[in-house]
């Protein structure tokens, strides 16, 4: 729900050539207790002033020499890429009422202007706007929450799936080689077992952090669930780049972790899949790599393995 004090502490813009009016609308506005308020005289500095600050409302007057209020929000329009205009336009032709709301204008108010009505629709529009906001941000939330693990903020299985149809792609368009990792912390039931959950959830959270301190940026480090994560390379340029970055994330994790005053040590085994010797699709490509940590495992801990050709010949069988 939108409170007074948030409306209230909105931001608002006022634009108008005449001081006097300015001066008015200023006095108005805060006697009605508005907190950020901002006002400008000259229209051509209408649009770098909302880039700048995202106004949550502009009182903006639409005859003014020079560039008047309906050439201002055409250049507002090629700021607002989701098309919400947070103008109210003031008037005193009664002609150009219906064409401002027409050109994207919320709502208007006629000069001379009666305070009363004037502090009414400025107090409305306020709140839907600051409505549209937050709804906008709990569709960002929920979107977030769909593409992403809740635990530690990673892609889930998902997005990496999207990434990786990306990647490859890529690599295809580019005749260029890419690699996907799947990584399996060894032993860490134990540390559920021993210290519980809470010290297990951190666990991930770090080894989701160094992961990600590890890899380039254009990369990316996915959680699988429980303690599987999934690294998609996005661009190798030989197997032995691929083998430098596999054993930098190995050796990361491996570091000591510090949980609850107590010193953990926690190694990970891993598989890889090169594109496009191990697949040339992201299932194809997974299976390879699922399959070498399957490999890597037997032999081991704190270990990986490349996939090998043969890997798709079980899959074939499988």
């Amino acid at each position: 729900m939108i409170s007074t004090a948030d409306i209230l502490n909105a931001s608002i813009l006022i634009v108008d050539d005449q001081q006097a009016n300015v001066l008015l609308l200023e006095q108005m506005l805060r006697e009605a207790g508005y907190r950020c308020i901002t006002a400008t005289m000259d229209p051509h500095a209408v649009c770098a002033l909302h880039r700048d600050n995202h106004y949550d409302l502009i009182l903006l007057d639409l005859q003014m020499p020079g560039m008047d209020g309906f050439q201002v929000m055409e250049g507002l329009k090629e700021i607002e890429a989701d098309g919400y205009l947070p103008v109210l336009v003031i008037t005193a032709q009664p002609g150009h009422m219906l064409r401002a709301l027409a050109s994207g204008a919320k709502d208007f108010i006629s000069k001379p202007f009666n305070l009363m009505e004037a502090n009414t629709r400025i107090h409305n529009m306020l709140e839907v706007r600051l409505l549209y906001k937050q709804l906008e941000h709990y569709s960002r939330a929920l979107e977030s929450m769909a593409l992403h693990d809740a635990l530690t903020g990673l892609p889930n299985r998902r997005l990496l799936m999207d990434r990786l149809s990306l990647a490859i792609a890529h690599a295809h368009r580019n005749k260029s080689t890419m690699a996907v990792m799947y990584l399996d912390l060894d032993g860490f039931k134990q540390i559920n077992d021993v210290m519980g959950h809470d010290a297990g959830d951190t666990l991930l959270r770090m080894v989701a952090d160094r992961l990600v301190s590890v890899v380039r940026q254009e990369d990316t480090v996915a959680r699988f669930g429980g303690d599987e994560f999934v690294i998609a390379f996005w661009e190798v340029n030989h197997t032995d780049g691929v083998l430098k970055l596999v054993s930098k994330v190995i050796q990361a994790v491996s570091q000591p972790y510090n949980i609850e005053g107590r010193c953990v040590r926690m190694t990970a085994s891993a598989g890889v899949g090169i594109y496009p010797t191990h697949g040339e699709e992201v299932e194809t490509l997974m299976k390879s790599a699922d399959l070498a940590l399957y490999e890597a495992k037997l032999t081991g801990k704190n270990n990986y393995r490349i996939a090998a050709r043969t890997d798709l010949l079980a899959m074939a069988r499988n």
